[in-house]
């Protein structure tokens, strides 16, 4: 698995899509994304039928990912076992007495490591992107969490504006991106539209926002939500943050 190539988005998917096909992560099977497949008297997607793989090969990503060697996951034995258990909703007595670990106080102990792990990632993969990646790093003053999320190279923000910019840059998108990276792509592009130090009434903003999509609430509520753009406690006046 060349994890340079993969996101956090697509561990946690379990496959990657390339140009042709969605790929397991875990093993070499793969569905062309312009078939369908016959499955349970039904037909699914590529995306479905990987969906399907994931479940009944490997269990699901998770267990997928719990399964890596301890090189490569940098999981011990014991903590795997706590994930799993932690994963499948026991309580911190039940897995006291299903596990290797006999204490309840340790198997809070243990779910106390983990987050603590878990913050410790988040800061760690901010410093190697940015060590690796900085110019391509495009953070807004106003983000709310920098992550894996900013590091996009410039291909990969060109291809996508031109994915859902289909009449130009300066027309709409037909629909508004869920996936992470390609949602900050749209809103950092949508800044452009608006003037640095100059406050905007909320319907000067709509206006804007409506070139881009017919939603445009909610394009407004994630210009909020990502830190691209703050408002007045009265939400009279918008401005984007410099």
């Amino acid at each position: 698995m060349d994890f340079q190539s993969i996101s956090i988005e697509e561990l946690m998917n379990g496959y990657q899509l390339t140009d042709v096909q969605y790929q397991c992560l875990h093993c070499d099977q793969a569905f062309a994304i312009h078939e369908v497949y016959p499955f349970q008297n039904k037909f699914l997607t590529a995306e479905g039928m990987i969906q399907v793989h994931l479940q009944q090969e490997h269990g699901s990503a998770f267990h997928a990912l719990l399964q890596m060697d301890k090189k490569t996951s940098g999981l011990s034995e014991v903590q795997q076992e706590m994930l799993k258990l932690f994963y499948e909703g026991l309580s911190d007595k039940e897995i006291a007495v299903d596990s290797s670990v006999n204490n309840i106080s340790t198997v809070r102990q243990h779910r106390f490591k983990l987050r603590e792990k878990e913050r410790q990632a988040k800061v760690f993969l901010a410093l190697m992107q940015l060590l690796s990646e900085p110019n391509h790093y495009k953070i807004h003053r106003g983000a709310t969490q920098v992550d894996e999320r900013y590091s996009i190279e410039e291909k990969e923000r060109e291809k996508v504006l031109q994915t859902y910019f289909k009449q130009g840059l300066d027309g709409g998108i037909e629909t508004i991106p869920s996936k992470e990276k390609r949602k900050l792509i749209i809103l950092q592009h949508i800044l452009q539209r608006f003037t640095a130090g100059k406050a905007y009434t909320e319907k000067e903003v709509n206006t804007i926002l409506k070139t881009v999509h017919a939603d445009f609430v909610t394009l407004r509520r994630y210009l909020i939500e990502y830190g691209f753009m703050s408002r007045s406690a009265d939400g009279s006046s918008y401005w984007i943050k410099e």
